[in-house]
């Protein structure tokens, strides 16, 4: 019989040592997150992260401004004419424009909560589109002699899961959202009036 460590703790000896060169490997991931990097390349296509999300939402949530304020009953009144109109719905755009890119937002998530089709669209749609991603990360996939890009695939997994849209009406409910967003953020801006210290730089740029 041969000597040394028997065949069981060989096996665990092997398994340790090719753990480590996963985790190691998961380390010297370029995107710098660590264990998450194996996530970022099954999941996200290339281009997008975790990260920049959160980014992207962290400085819309710094740039909002007090909710209290913003639905202050005290500061709506009626124009006086379609120029004061005009001069309130730019400003307040500008001002606001971060609390009604949430607003927006949650108009689309009450849209496809309330919409189960709707769901199960873009479960498909999402579905379709990872396993695109997923062949294109395993060879990369040439149609017509051209290789697909992100949005080639996002593209094609649309064209797979439109019949499921057509059927769960979201063109009704896109225009739904686009309306209600219209309606709520057009009579916000232009009703609500501008500050002191808005009206002193809205003049300032007129001069």
């Amino acid at each position: 019989m041969p000597s040394g460590a028997p065949k069981g703790e060989n096996c665990l000896v092997d398994m340790d040592s090719k753990a480590g060169d996963l985790f190691a490997a998961e380390d010297a991931h370029p995107t710098g997150t660590g264990g998450a990097g194996v996530l970022a390349r099954l999941w996200l296509p290339k281009g997008f992260s975790a990260s920049m999300a959160k980014e992207w939402i962290d400085r819309r949530r710094v740039s909002i401004r007090p909710w209290a304020s913003f639905v202050d009953q005290r500061k709506f009144s009626k124009p006086r004419n379609f120029g004061e109109m005009c001069q309130r719905v730019v400003k307040n755009v500008e001002i606001y424009n971060s609390n009604y890119t949430f607003i927006f937002l949650g108009l689309i998530l009450y849209c496809i909560i309330s919409s189960p089709m709707l769901l199960i669209a873009l479960a498909v749609f999402a579905g379709a589109f990872y396993i695109i991603h997923l062949k294109s990360l395993e060879s990369k996939l040439v149609v017509f002699g051209k290789e697909l890009t992100v949005p080639h695939q996002m593209s094609l997994a649309g064209a797979v899961s439109l019949p499921v849209f057509w059927l769960a009406g979201a063109g009704a409910a896109v225009f739904w959202v686009l309306g209600a967003t219209l309606v709520v953020i057009g009579s916000h801006a232009a009703l609500r009036e501008l500050e002191g210290s808005d009206m002193e730089e809205l003049l300032m740029e007129s001069v």
